[in-house]
């Protein structure tokens, strides 16, 4: 039990973030969350609630506030992001992702980051994603995105280290979970649903796990993606 423990969960509207949040809940964490449909969250009982879009400019002093709400912050939990097929490299797509993923992911890991460094310590976790292993054709923004934020966390904690800081990360690289973002005509394979995804997150946080791919397929896969040479995988057809 995490009794006296308090988490904060970005992105906890629905999907992972959502099923991550109820978890932490029963094992006796105290919840704040924060997303930017706010009336999604209202009836599911976190101590604390916060509209935060990760796109504004004030969303580090809506995350700060939730924070006072809370009384603290001992893990910060990103699950905030988009991503969409776009085979036609339409612009808006295109930009509103790196918005969201990139700066956006920076915006909000950066002020929870410099909050446990003045802390003294905590744990920062968050939902990248396998499709950072390799660039994907059919989501050139996203994987991109995925790929910096994979790079970002390994960078903020050898930072961490360096500066003796106390704080741990845990980057949760997830399949193709059954959510809204994945909703559509195109049928993905491996889908996995988001109540065991988030179970094994809340595992992963836990055992203060540095990297986790979910699940033991999507691992397989990611370790074979990556053994693949560029001139073989952009003949790809995806």
């Amino acid at each position: 039990m995490k009794q006296g423990k308090k988490a904060i969960v970005v992105g906890a509207s629905s999907g992972i973030g959502l099923e991550v949040a109820k978890l932490l809940m029963e094992q006796g964490w105290t919840v704040g969350v924060a997303a930017r449909r706010v009336e999604l969250m209202q009836e599911f009982g976190a101590a604390a609630v916060e509209h935060i879009d990760v796109t504004a400019d004030d969303a580090t002093e809506s995350l700060l506030r939730l924070i006072r709400k809370l009384g603290g912050m001992d893990l910060y939990f990103h699950a905030s992001g988009i991503g969409k097929q776009n085979r036609q490299l339409a612009s808006d797509i295109e930009l509103a992702t790196v918005q969201t993923n990139g700066i956006g992911f920076v915006r909000m890991i950066g002020e929870a980051y410099r909050y446990f460094a003045r802390q003294g310590g905590g744990h920062i976790a968050a939902i990248t994603s396998i499709a950072g292993t390799k660039g994907l054709g059919p989501a050139p923004s996203y994987s991109a995105t995925k790929a910096m934020q994979n790079v970002y966390l390994q960078a903020l904690e050898q930072q961490a280290r360096s500066r003796g800081l106390n704080i741990r990360f845990t980057d949760i690289r997830p399949g193709f979970v059954d959510t809204a973002l994945l909703a559509g005509d195109f049928h993905y394979p491996m889908m996995l649903r988001p109540e065991k995804v988030a179970r094994e997150i809340v595992s992963a946080i836990n055992h203060h796990r540095h990297v986790r791919v979910v699940d033991w397929k999507y691992h397989i896969l990611t370790v074979l993606w990556r053994r693949i040479p560029r001139w073989v995988w952009r003949e790809i057809k995806l």
